[in-house]
């Protein structure tokens, strides 16, 4: 089983189960990969909100989980997905839009 820190909580990349895009980074605790299994649906802990939460509760934009990974030290998670829509808040397909250029800027990129 996965190695959770002293928060109770494991690192948990969402990623394209077909194109093997990145799409976003959360956490979860027990609770949330409990539900995870339990449902096929992605759920995380927010730190910010102290709750568990299902991603696309309130967008639609839900993550079906296809498969979870755990690395080698077992303090990290890949959640294989199937994407419903954007997987970030902004409405970009991937959290990771923006690139970090030489002279320190972000660049929006397309993914």
């Amino acid at each position: 089983m996965p190695r959770y820190d002293a928060a109770g909580l494991i690192t948990a990349v969402a990623v394209d189960h077909v194109t093997g895009s990145i799409l976003m980074l959360a956490h979860m605790d027990a609770a949330a990969l409990a539900k995870t299994r339990e449902t096929g649906f992605a759920h995380f802990h927010s730190r910010s909100r102290g709750r568990l939460w299902m991603k696309g509760e309130s967008s639609g934009h839900v993550l079906r989980v296809i498969e979870i990974r755990v690395d080698c030290d077992q303090d990290a998670i890949e959640l294989r997905v199937d994407a419903a829509g954007p997987a970030c808040h902004t409405l970009a397909a991937s959290c990771f839009y923006r690139r970090l250029e030489s002279d320190g800027t972000l660049a929006r990129i397309e993914v």
